[in-house]
């Protein structure tokens, strides 16, 4: 496996937002006019947050460590203009380490969310996919949703939606991918699948 894709990272004084086993990702219900995600920690402490990009024909935006968004965290690009199955490069923004590679699969995310991840080389090192009732999701949006990262055939993170009324709120669970997976690779992934979620929901 490449080596980019197990943890690593800088250290620091202060605990590194990165460290922790466990999150919570927060949005509106309805995000057309607040795009933003918050990660949180166990303590409830914001520790990134992300705003969601309108349409344009290369995307490209970074996790911050605040909202006024002077710190940031990950860089994530597309490398296509115009595609069907988009890959996005996700880098360390603090470091400029190259983390790992995203390609959303477009024919198969018409029914369910599919992701494959990868090395360096270009190859498909694991996936991230929508579990469950994917297609009643899409006709009854306030479903809740599952969804699962996988190296190998390996389960190392697994986000789930947890019902609320006027927000949407995913835990996310890396703690069986500890040495595994690289956590901010993995939180990269997580909130590309939730972005994916939202802008579905946008169109119905």
């Amino acid at each position: 496996m490449d080596q980019a894709l197990v943890p690593g990272g800088p250290t620091a004084l202060t605990p590194d937002p990165f460290s922790y086993p466990r999150y919570t990702i927060k949005r509106r219900f309805w995000s057309l006019f607040d795009r933003r995600f918050r990660v949180f920690g166990p303590d409830g402490r914001l520790l990134m947050s992300v705003k969601r990009p309108v349409f344009k024909l290369r995307q490209e935006f970074n996790v911050w460590a605040d909202e006024a968004e002077t710190q940031p965290l990950l860089q994530i690009k597309s490398r296509q203009i115009v595609a069907i199955n988009f890959a996005y490069d996700i880098t360390d923004a603090r470091t400029g380490e190259w983390l790992g590679a995203v390609q959303k699969r477009g024919l198969k995310s018409i029914f369910r969310d599919t992701f494959e991840l990868m090395d360096q080389q270009g190859t498909v090192i694991g996936k991230a996919a929508e579990i469950g009732s994917a297609l009643l999701r899409r006709i009854f949006p306030i479903l809740t949703s599952k969804h699962d990262i996988w190296i190998g055939e390996q389960v190392v993170t697994q986000i789930r939606q947890k019902f609320r009324f006027f927000n949407k709120e995913f835990n996310v669970d890396l703690s069986m991918g500890v040495g595994k997976i690289d956590p901010r690779f993995s939180l990269a992934v997580a909130l590309l699948a939730l972005m994916a979620e939202a802008r579905r929901e946008e169109r119905n």
